[in-house]
């Protein structure tokens, strides 16, 4: 990854922070700036303290960029491609009554809002490109909104771009001055952990407790139970009897698996016996030899190999003596005819040169 393509993105929201392009600013560098900032430090906007934020901010997104022309209606038939929707806010003016161009969709679960939030984002609707974000005045620490100053997003006309967020996110810088930004409570950036560019960033997840992982299993129990109940009962029938029907078959296949290893292990144990019975009739059927006989016999077998060893190291000397009478006398053919060369090369250089002497004194 290029460095021009290293960007990172803002987990907790800082006024002066959101101004700069990299995220190591340590001044604010317009008046808006400097209200967000006076906001947050004196703690004059909760984000919790809105009346109309209704449902569950971890189902919901923001959804900005919107047609003047999109009714609740539009969005809704747009937003339902990616999952149920709950619960949808077109944010409207309070006095005219006109789309303030955002809007707030909540979905049944949050996996539904994971996809549109990865799928809708600048998708068209009403031919206007939207752009898809999580909910940050809900769960993003230490949000300021844009009326105060703050937010993500602006326009490079009205010089108050505010950097961070998922359409414009902050560049990868190349000085970071730690000890300035430690001291106004700025995040310093990731420095070797950026992303590229081209990467969305996640969406914060719900932190899930014990008690909360065991309601989630015993619902999905029950409501497996119910759609079991709610079913056909001749589909249980058969559900029922195609268990069975598994259940036989499994248990004679095991039970013909133990049989034919039963076979195997007693077909193995006969052949041993059989092995070790021949194996003593062999010995009980032959002659009882005495301590001579055996000295003997072993003293015959012993001259037996060395007779064998004999007859095998003398037919390897004698094929390594061929091997060398053959190597021998290509070497000698080689010398004899390379002499000859020599000679034939010699004769008839020196009959050339007697020829010139010749020619040379007749002229």
């Amino acid at each position: 990854m290029r460095k021009t393509e290293a960007v990172f993105y803002a987990d907790t929201y800082h006024p002066i922070q959101a101004g700069s392009i990299d995220g190591t600013d340590t001044l604010p560098h317009d008046s808006a700036v400097y209200r967000a900032w006076l906001c947050s430090s004196a703690a004059l906007y909760d984000p919790s303290g809105d009346p109309k934020l209704i449902g569950d901010p971890y189902c919901t997104l923001f959804v900005a960029r919107l047609s003047p022309l999109t009714t609740e209606n539009t969005l809704r038939q747009a937003m339902s491609k990616y999952g149920r929707v709950k619960n949808l806010r077109l944010v409207r003016h309070i006095v005219t009554g006109a789309s303030r161009g955002y809007a707030f969709v909540e979905y049944e679960t949050e996996r539904e809002m994971r996809r549109a939030y990865k799928e809708a984002h600048h998708s068209l609707v009403d031919d206007y490109e939207i752009i898809v974000d999580y909910n940050r005045q809900q769960l993003m620490p230490g949000w300021i909104p844009r009326r105060l100053g703050g937010g993500f997003g602006g326009k490079k006309e009205s010089g108050q771009l505010r950097f961070g967020g998922r359409e414009r996110p902050f560049r990868a810088p190349i000085r970071i001055p730690y000890d300035d930004l430690e001291k106004l409570g700025i995040p310093p950036p990731p420095e070797g952990r950026y992303m590229s560019r081209y990467q969305d960033p996640s969406p914060p997840r719900r932190k899930r407790s014990s008690v909360d992982r065991e309601e989630g299993t015993h619902r999905r129990s029950m409501d497996r139970e119910a759609n079991i109940h709610k079913s056909n009962p001749a589909d249980n029938d058969d559900r029922f009897h195609k268990r069975s029907m598994d259940g036989d078959y499994h248990s004679s296949r095991r039970s013909s698996d133990e049989s034919a290893q039963r076979h195997r292990s007693r077909s193995s144990r006969d052949r041993e016996e059989g092995t070790h019975r021949r194996s003593t009739d062999r010995e009980a059927s032959m002659p009882k030899s005495s301590p001579v006989d055996k000295e003997e016999s072993f003293r015959k077998r012993s001259m037996d190999q060395e007779d064998r060893s004999f007859k095998r190291s003398s037919v390897e000397t004698e094929e390594f003596h061929r091997s060398r009478r053959s190597v021998d006398t290509e070497e000698r053919s080689h010398k004899r005819s390379s002499r000859d060369r020599d000679e034939r090369s010699h004769k008839r250089h020196k009959s050339r040169n007697y020829e010139r002497s010749t020619s040379h004194d007749r002229s």
